[in-house]
């Protein structure tokens, strides 16, 4: 009864009547009173109350000052659940969430409170277990601020006061029990912020799943247990991902390669078949996905996420997103995905004020806010969120098999005056404009990820000349393994626009990428940020009549596959689409079967495999011993020609490209050495909407010095092409 609970358990059990005690455990589930078993159970529900031991109903008084409040002598020492009775006589039963002891052990402790933990999604968010012998689900949330914190779901009607979770320490970490939670459990966070304030419902920071958007609760997923089949493909990883290796990448936004009936989202399982199918006929090597990782917002396209450790329910649960990824894996495509670590939504679901402060972001808004794009900015200097994010990006490669991450928007990290004016920016601790904090976040990301993982690589989407993006760590540099070559992108991009009768006037913009082009290890990217926005399609970029556009776009995808560098082409440009990319529908496969159209296709499928199946054209990609410039200056022609060398013994690839509509007949060109050098790709064949102009297939050098080179050639060059020519 109420006059026998001491004075300070009393207070206590009134906080929790007012959802304001942050240690639930104190006062509820059993406790030795009197050197007797007393069990304190709440359920604002009930009108009655018993524990049941071995079928035995012991009954729990009601405490007439604590409404819902039940309490009791229980003998003996073996496990008890609750049975609760309602003012109509209805009963249930259930486990008591508080006669459970702690998940988290004492090195799990020590290591979330020194911002530590490597795998952190092994210890917070919803764990599907057996905890003292009971099925349920574990919840960990780091939550330092806030006075109170609990679980809330359908399970116990969405209410604050019945899931109270145990603070663990110095650790800013709450967690708790709750028995009978199972898969597919849709749940959030209620917290009560310093200021005694409940926050808006928050979704979990670690959550492994949600519901479909719009709606945003937090979904419990057991990510155990699957069986992966990619052992061969693991095993040779490293070397498909090296410098030295053949990497074309297509770039996929899920939602809108292909959909189904009624316009649905092709699934994870549909893409492992259909999207692997492709890509491998295609002959890419890696699939790289634009972001999936949970978000709230379609027109973000994936880049505003909210739920960092969950693949989007948008085409299935977690499982299926590895079928997917295995069954890359077994047709020999990787797969890297893209990650954004740069910003967060606002969403009050997200990690904004996830406690009541800033948290997960700077407080100032000249630190914490991106202008641009009205997101947070994480607070990298920050132990616990650096753990948060680097541990992140180990999660998606381990828990995944995934083969790589593509890093967005790195330079909007590097400076704190990116895309800000005087005065709307904070210098870093000597005045300048790097963001140290990042910037050592990134090193510790790579160097982490590379260390622990084997054979994947990490991509830097960066636009400035920020020196040593993928240098090594210990060598000052940021520690990526590729980065996106962003110039040489705008400046090819902006000549091939040109009318060619001007092209001659702006020639160095499709030769001054060799001045720095082994500065990194550079991806040539093509991406989806050029055929959005009013941008148009790669086709609408490319001037002169309809013949003139599909050939200007042979020569140039070709002269890129030439071109020192990994690839990278977004879908649709695989087959010129026509149509601007809209993310709310499929693309343009019906016109993707036009004659023209189906002619560029056919020719990146052939410069994949090409590039594939010529060491010359991929070993040296990133090593200046791979290419050779036999003519740069002929400006007046728009003539470029060069040559590709592997490693020793590797027969050399000579590349030419006639930027003009006008055909060469006998154009004179230096040559590696005499002999025959047969055509093995030009541009300009029938078979990909060319007027089958060529050499007949193949070329006689001579010893007769030209262009600096021993040997030299006439070779027929047709209009608006490019020929590759390979030492018989």
């Amino acid at each position: 009864m109420t006059e026998h609970i001491e004075p300070k358990t009393f207070a206590l059990l009134q906080r929790v009547i007012n959802a304001r005690c942050d240690d639930p455990f104190a006062v509820l589930g059993p406790h030795m009173v009197g050197g007797a078993r007393c069990v304190t159970a709440y359920d604002p529900g009930a009108t009655a109350m018993w524990a049941v031991v071995d079928g035995t109903a012991h009954p729990l008084d009601q405490q007439p000052s604590l409404p819902g409040i039940f309490r009791g002598t229980v003998p003996g020492s073996k496990p008890y659940v609750l049975r609760g009775q309602g003012d109509t006589g209805a009963t249930w039963e259930f486990e008591d969430a508080y006669r459970f002891g702690p998940v988290l052990g004492q090195i799990d402790e020590y290591l979330l409170g020194e911002g530590t933990h490597r795998r952190l999604w092994q210890v917070l968010g919803a764990h599907v277990r057996e905890h003292e012998g009971v099925q349920g689900t574990s919840f960990a949330v780091w939550a330092p601020n806030a006075r109170r914190v609990s679980v809330v779901g359908d399970f116990n009607l969405w209410d604050g006061r019945r899931h109270v979770m145990r603070r663990r320490g110095a650790t800013g970490v709450w967690e708790i029990f709750i028995p009978g939670t199972t898969e597919g459990t849709a749940y959030k966070y209620e917290l009560v912020g310093s200021n005694g304030k409940v926050l808006p419902l928050k979704a979990d920071p670690v959550g492994f799943g949600s519901q479909h958007p719009p709606e945003n609760a937090s979904v419990v997923r057991d990510i155990r247990g699957y069986g992966w089949s990619d052992t061969p493909w693991m095993t040779k990883r490293e070397a498909n991902n090296a410098r030295t290796a053949p990497i074309s990448v297509y770039e996929v936004h899920l939602g809108s390669w292909r959909r189904k009936e009624n316009g649905r989202r092709i699934s994870y399982i549909e893409a492992a078949d259909e999207l692997v199918a492709y890509v491998k006929d295609m002959g890419f090597t890696h699939i790289e996905l634009m972001p999936i990782s949970e978000y709230p917002f379609d027109g973000s396209w994936g880049y505003q996420p909210v739920g960092m450790f969950a693949p989007t329910v948008r085409h299935g649960p977690p499982h299926e997103f590895r079928d997917l990824v295995n069954a890359a894996h077994k047709a020999d495509v990787g797969v890297i995905l893209d990650w954004v670590p740069g910003h967060f939504p606002t969403d009050a679901h997200g990690l904004g004020q996830f406690d009541g402060t800033a948290l997960y972001e700077h407080g100032d808004p000249r630190e914490g806010f991106h202008q641009d794009w009205n997101t947070l900015i994480y607070n990298y200097g920050r132990r616990e969120v650096a753990n948060y994010l680097t541990a992140n990006a180990l999660y998606w490669l381990e828990e995944y098999h995934v083969d790589g991450l593509r890093v967005d928007a790195v330079a909007s990290m590097l400076y704190r005056d990116y895309s800000r004016k005087d005065g709307e920016w904070v210098p870093n601790k000597d005045g300048g404009r790097e963001n140290y904090e990042a910037i050592a976040m990134l090193q510790n990301m790579n160097t982490f990820t590379y260390g622990e993982v084997p054979g994947i690589m990490t991509v830097a989407e960066e636009s400035t000349s920020y020196p040593k993006v993928s240098g090594p760590v210990h060598e000052g540099g940021l520690g990526f393994g590729y980065k996106w070559n962003m110039g040489w992108m705008n400046d090819t991009l902006d000549y091939m626009k040109k009318d060619p009768l001007y092209r001659k006037h702006h020639h160095h913009q499709m030769t001054f990428g060799l001045a720095y082009a082994f500065s990194e290890n550079f991806i040539l990217p093509i991406s989806h940020d050029e055929v959005v926005h009013g941008k148009g399609t790669m086709l609408d970029r490319m001037p002169g009549t309809e013949w003139e556009k599909f050939a200007n776009l042979r020569a140039y995808y070709s002269f890129m596959w030439g071109h020192p560098g990994k690839k990278l082409l977004f879908m649709g440009q695989e087959f010129a689409q026509a149509k601007e990319w809209n993310h709310d529908t499929e693309l343009d496969w019906d016109g993707a079967e036009k004659p023209n159209h189906k002619g560029i296709q056919s020719l990146v499928r052939d410069l994949n495999r090409l590039y594939a199946a010529t060491p010359a054209l991929h070993v040296k990609d990133c090593d200046p011993e791979g290419f050779q410039w036999i003519e740069a200056d002929d400006a007046e022609a728009s003539v470029f020609a060069w040559i590709r060398r592997g490693a020793p013994g590797d027969p050399e690839v000579v590349v030419i490209s006639n930027m003009t509509p006008q055909e060469h007949t006998a154009y004179p060109l230096g040559m590696p050495s005499e002999g025959t050098w047969r055509e093995v790709l030009n541009t300009d064949a029938a078979v990909y909407g060319g007027g089958g102009r060529g050499n007949m297939g193949s070329v006689s050098a001579v010893k007769v010095p030209r262009n600096g080179q021993p040997a030299s050639a006439t070779v027929m060059l047709p209009p608006l092409a490019t020929i590759f020519l390979i030492k018989d």
